[in-house]
């Protein structure tokens, strides 16, 4: 969609940029495989099998992982803006305008995926970067390649900043979310360096491991443990009509990138719009004139049509800018209310509830909801694409139908019609609606029987005067006929409303009850909730973390043992293996410490290593 060289002219006039974004994105993958290649050296193989190649690699070249989508509760916000950082080339492939090859139609996409894939192959090195445990190298390797990003960028903007559309710096427009996040990778990549360097040096002390389990975890677990809870605080009217803060529950990383490439996705996309909608309005002007000039021909009187076209075309282009504000802040408030709603979901199932689900999605299959987890985060950036523009016709239609209702009658000096005709209709519809409100009332009056006790709320379910009933019925009969007609239509209006307003809400689905699963988004969304239920609940987590560490102290406790009855039955200890002992308490205390320990052949530290390598994993 904001493309390289081959759509700089349509962007930037008669600019002709030296940078080619496109070429530079298919010559960016040689540093990004040089860099996983010496990330994937770096990083050992846990688990590897007896093979021939085992002493040539010693164990190297393990698999990089660039972002756990699961459990990372750490940098969510540098893994967040290096998801932003992405969002040109997102949106690049967003308006499919990445076209390597030519190949038939049934062909576009794989071409699409080859697209996808070597986006993310691009931009590969900043998660790597960001999530590899070597500090030291892997800084100084990030910090390079956001560099190089971010001067080529520079220099894209630099060489062309001026559009056609936009108007004055409309490059500058486009690429400045991008920009901002390769500068804060820039700081981040620096401050990883320093900080690692410190430690590389023994100015300060290395950090642990990420923990299995995490604070908030653990202080929400100690939360429910509670036999007193705590005294809740008056709440404020934004804690309570709003939102509430919850200090023992954190957002995954996963959630934190999406909601904020789908900020800036959103941005380029109504940037994009207004661009389009700028070149149509051009066209629109164009056609405008030479209806003027038609209707100068004739007499310079004209006709009433050609005239209502005129009005049409500007009151269209007048509505559509008016309502770019409103939609655009409906579909913000839709990304923080599905932050809301996660945790509001979340929470319920850690707690065992349900009932908010479909009957069909109490047991999903595991598969799928697999699955789900890799589409939720693009599949919400789209829905919030294109529910942006679905929002937009329709509040623009609903402008148009206002305008022409209420505004234009007025200025056309027709007010007393409009008010004729506005209470009319007001007086029809409620003629309907006190028939309809009737009909209930006289059914709760003479055909139900009296209450059966004084503390009930309404009357029982049991008919009272039958035969005036039964003719009450028959009557009724053929006006409901007429009246169901009205009904149906209100139906379809309302689902028609209520479809399109709610369109990006993957979070619910707008299918009616029982073809819940034909929701893609919506089955997305669900199996998205069971996966981190399964892995992330804070409950099955400390359950988890209480048998590692009782397994690790039971071992501890049986080597303590063995040594003992060892060195009571054996001779005095020599300073050799004294140290060892020591090595080895060491060691099992701290397991951090037993991947950076090197190993001799020959002198049996391998094999002890091996060993503690294999308790610290169990």
């Amino acid at each position: 969609m904001f493309p390289p060289n081959a759509r700089t002219r349509w962007l930037n006039g008669t600019c002709d940029s030296s940078v080619d974004m496109e070429l530079f994105l298919h010559y960016s993958l040689i540093p990004s495989l040089f860099i996983i290649l010496v990330l994937s050296f770096l990083q050992r193989r846990e688990q590897h099998r007896e093979r021939d190649d085992t002493y040539l690699l010693r164990n190297r070249f393990g698999i990089i992982i660039p972002l756990d989508f699961v459990g990372t509760f750490s940098n969510r916000w540098s893994y967040g803006i290096a998801f932003g950082a992405t969002a040109n080339k997102v949106m690049f492939l967003f308006s499919e305008g990445y076209q390597p090859l030519l190949v038939p139609q049934w062909a576009q996409a794989f071409v699409l995926l080859i697209g996808g894939i070597e986006v993310g192959l691009s931009h590969f090195p900043f998660f790597a970067c960001l999530s590899s445990e070597f500090g030291l190298v892997s800084s100084v390797l990030g910090f390079s390649y956001s560099l190089i990003w971010f001067v080529v960028t520079i220099l894209y903007i630099i060489q062309c900043p001026h559009g056609q559309f936009v108007g004055s710096y409309e490059t500058v427009v486009f690429y400045w979310p991008s920009l901002l996040c390769l500068a804060f990778l820039l700081g981040r990549f620096l401050h990883i360096f320093v900080r690692s360097l410190r430690v590389h040096l023994g100015w300060e002390l290395q950090t642990e491991e990420k923990p299995f389990l995490e604070a908030h975890q653990a202080e929400h677990v100690r939360q429910l443990l509670r036999t007193r809870p705590r005294q809740e605080r008056n709440k404020s009217w934004f804690q309570t009509r709003i939102y509430e803060w919850d200090p023992y529950f954190q957002f995954p990383s996963r959630m934190i990138g999406t909601i904020v490439l789908a900020f800036i996705c959103l941005y380029l996309f109504i940037v994009f719009e207004f661009c389009v909608f700028v070149y149509v309005r051009d066209a629109l002007d164009a056609f405008e004139g030479e209806l003027e000039s038609y209707i100068t021909s004739m007499n310079q009187t004209g006709t009433p049509a050609l005239l209502q076209v005129k009005e049409l075309i500007n009151i269209t282009k007048e509505v559509w800018v008016v309502t770019i504000l409103p939609a655009s802040l409906t579909c913000v408030s839709y990304l923080f209310h599905i932050l809301a709603c996660y945790r509001k979901h979340i929470k319920r199932l850690w707690a065992g509830d349900k009932h908010f689900l479909p009957l069909k999605f109490h047991n999903p299959s595991s598969s799928e909801s697999v699955v789900a987890i890799a589409r939720y985060s693009g599949w919400q950036i789209a829905y919030i694409l294109w529910g942006y523009l679905i929002i937009h016709v329709m509040q623009s239609l609903c402008g148009l139908a206002i305008t022409y209702s209420l505004v234009l009658p007025v200025i056309h000096h027709q007010a007393l019609e409009m008010l004729r005709g506005l209470g009319i209709g007001i007086l029809t519809v409620s003629i309907v609606l006190g028939l309809m409100v009737l009909q209930v009332w006289i059914a709760a009056s003479f055909f139900l029987q009296p209450k059966m006790g004084t503390g009930d709320k309404q009357k029982p379910l049991a008919l009272n005067n039958r035969r005036a009933f039964h003719n009450f019925n028959y009557f009724l009969f053929f006006y409901n006929v007429l009246l169901g007609l009205g009904a149906c239509l209100s139906r379809l209006f309302i689902s028609c409303i209520l479809g399109t307003w709610l369109v990006a809400r993957i979070d619910r689905t707008i299918l009616q009850s029982g073809y819940e699963r034909a929701d893609m988004g919506f089955s997305a969304w669900i199996g998205m909730l069971y996966v981190d239920h399964y892995h992330t609940n804070p409950v099955l987590v400390s359950f988890c973390h209480i048998l590692i560490t009782g397994h690790r102290q039971r071992r501890l406790q049986q080597t303590i043992k063995y040594w003992c009855l060892n060195q009571s039955a054996g001779p005095r200890l020599s300073a050799r293996s004294r140290t060892r002992w020591l090595l080895l308490q060491t060691l099992i205390n701290n397991p951090e410490l037993v991947r950076l320990r090197k190993s001799r052949p020959g002198l049996g530290s391998q094999e002890l290593t091996q060993i503690l390598l294999t308790c610290s994993e169990s």
